[in-house]
């Protein structure tokens, strides 16, 4: 057995504060403007507070014409995606996004900092799927996946902090 794949991304929002993106973070049509970015067929976002206490639920469905054929079979036409936050202060969050109907899981952290004038969030997951055979192929495409979807959020993060 090969070891889960993880992930790390650091995403840059220039110019902000930590509340300023903590804000947008809790911000339903902030999370619906990265779902349609990334050309979601669907999403819904579902939001509770923010800061300490504070949860996040977040489903985008893609479909699936760009997933390799090994991979296709076992996620089907689409694949829906489930982020849920939980936020344990204002700078920090565990998370959990899992496949519905599909084995494994993605678990890890968000973490926001104050680096001069900028914000700074950290992106832990670590990939697990339990699929005999290619699961670490799916692995490595999820990793993939979660990587592309968070830098794009990052890029529409960017943009409604610019004010457009």
């Amino acid at each position: 057995m090969c070891p889960m794949k993880s992930i790390t991304e650091k995403l840059t929002y220039p110019g902000t504060t930590i509340d300023q993106v903590a804000a947008m973070l809790a911000d339903p049509t902030f999370r619906e403007q990265v779902a349609d970015y990334q050309q979601a067929e669907r999403s819904s976002a579902e939001i509770s507070g923010t800061g300490a206490g504070s949860t996040a639920r977040v489903e985008i469905v893609h479909g699936t014409e760009h997933v390799p054929s090994f991979a296709r079979k076992f996620v089907g036409d689409e694949i829906a995606i489930v982020q849920e936050e939980t936020w344990t202060s204002d700078t920090h969050a565990d998370v959990l996004v899992t496949i519905p109907g599909k084995p494994g899981d993605m678990t890890g952290t968000f973490d926001l900092a104050q680096v001069r004038d900028d914000v700074v969030e950290t992106v832990q997951l670590a990939v697990k799927v339990n699929i005999p055979f290619v699961g670490g192929k799916v692995e490595d495409l999820i990793a993939g996946l979660l990587s592309k979807a968070f830098r794009a959020e990052n890029k529409v993060g960017q943009r409604w902090l610019a004010g457009s």
